[in-house]
């Protein structure tokens, strides 16, 4: 009965095989047969088919030439642009429960020499990011090759978050704090190895990573020039991850000005030149987040009092297709920007739409961040252990 069972299935799979067989002949019999089409105006529609070429590592691939359409199969080319792309880890200062702590990151260094030591943008990515996704969704690194400055690019590791997510509301050493204290170590290191220049040190994040550049622009005002925040959370409500997810839902309960002057001590505080970015449509940080975020820097900037009353300053305002922009000006220097952009989601604006959490909508938000971190500048301190003593000066234009 076996040996009947096992020839009734070998023939079945002879069958089989033959029938295959036999389709792909006739389908080679049928191409074969097509006539071919005339030489005519199609022709000359069609473009010659270049050789194929090896496939070079992301460090060594060419920038993409000027308004070329770029194929949608990653990794693409604005990620690396024609620059070096270094992954590396930093060891940083132990914290609580993290007795080896490294830190993942990626450079990015433009090519050519320049005659000033190069400016140095931290770039510090959301939830469910590598920082491969977001160098190329936001283009940074072409910036970086025009205007000669470099981007470093964290990482949260998924051991310490499930979603690479940054732990911005928690400031303990043992998650955010320390977490803050990382990035910090990591730009003394890449400023002492490349000869950065400390004076023009940016950082810049969206959503979990605008949080932390949050953390960062509070408890360390002296070693960055100016801050971004893409779609970023209130800053001094939420001390768990429960109430975290409450703000970025409906913003603060308690009044934003208040939980600055509860966190910070505003007197001695040498100011931060700030930059909000946020989509009207963003259903994950509710848009009154934005509106909350810039109050605080207003305040840590000394534009308005304790009771949000302004007290310097001017505010200068500007609509255009589908963009509300809103400068707070000092002397005639840009201390604060808010950018809100109508119909974007939670997403970086004018970024690269085919990388999660990146939007064609809106202007180009890398654009803008470099814009206004430019005209920047902090005197630098030598050490992250002298943590937040400051006594610099900044500015904006």
């Amino acid at each position: 009965m076996a040996k009947s069972l096992t020839k009734i299935w070998l023939g079945g799979l002879k069958r089989l095989i033959a029938i295959q067989t036999q389709h792909a002949r006739d389908s080679v019999k049928r191409t074969a047969a097509r006539p071919v089409r005339p030489v005519g105006k199609l022709s000359a529609k069609l473009k010659p088919v270049k050789p194929a070429t090896k496939l070079r590592t992301p460090a060594k691939r060419d920038a993409p030439r000027p308004g070329a359409r770029e194929s949608r199969v990653r990794p693409r080319a604005t990620a690396w642009a024609s620059g070096s792309w270094t992954r590396s880890f930093h060891s940083a200062p132990p914290s609580p429960g993290r007795l080896v702590n490294h830190l993942q990151y990626g450079l990015y260094v433009p090519t050519g020499s320049v005659a000033t030591p190069m400016p140095l943008v931290v770039m510090l990515h959301g939830c469910k990011q590598s920082i491969d996704e977001f160098a190329e969704g936001t283009r940074m690194n072409l910036l970086a090759d025009r205007f000669g400055f470099a981007v470093a690019y964290p990482e949260q590791s998924k051991h310490v978050h499930a979603h690479r997510c940054w732990h911005w509301y928690d400031a303990s050493e043992s998650a955010g704090g320390g977490e803050a204290r990382a990035v910090v170590s990591l730009v003394d290191a890449l400023v002492a190895e490349h000869g950065f220049d400390g004076e023009r040190i940016y950082v810049a994040g969206l959503s979990a990573g605008a949080g932390l550049a949050t953390l960062l622009a509070t408890h360390y005002p002296d070693r960055f020039a100016a801050v971004a925040m893409h779609s970023g959370p209130a800053f001094g409500e939420a001390r768990s991850g429960i109430v975290a997810m409450d703000v970025m839902r409906r913003g603060t309960r308690h009044d934003p000005v208040s939980l600055v002057d509860d966190g910070v001590d505003v007197t001695a505080y040498p100011g931060m030149p700030a930059i909000i970015l946020q989509g009207d449509a963003d259903h994950v940080v509710a848009p009154v987040n934005a509106d909350q975020l810039t109050l605080q820097f207003l305040r840590l900037n000394r534009l308005i009092d304790a009771s949000g009353e302004r007290k310097a300053g001017e505010l200068r305002e500007e609509r255009k297709a589908g963009v509300v922009m809103r400068d707070y000006v000092r002397s005639g220097r840009r201390v604060v920007r808010l950018c809100r952009v109508q119909a974007l989601g939670h997403a970086w604006s004018g970024g690269d739409d085919a990388i999660p959490f990146h939007s064609a909508k809106g202007p180009d938000a890398s654009g803008l961040i470099w814009e206004f971190f430019k005209h920047q500048r902090r005197a630098a301190r030598p050490s992250v252990a002298e943590g937040m003593e400051a006594g610099a000066t900044s500015g904006g234009a």
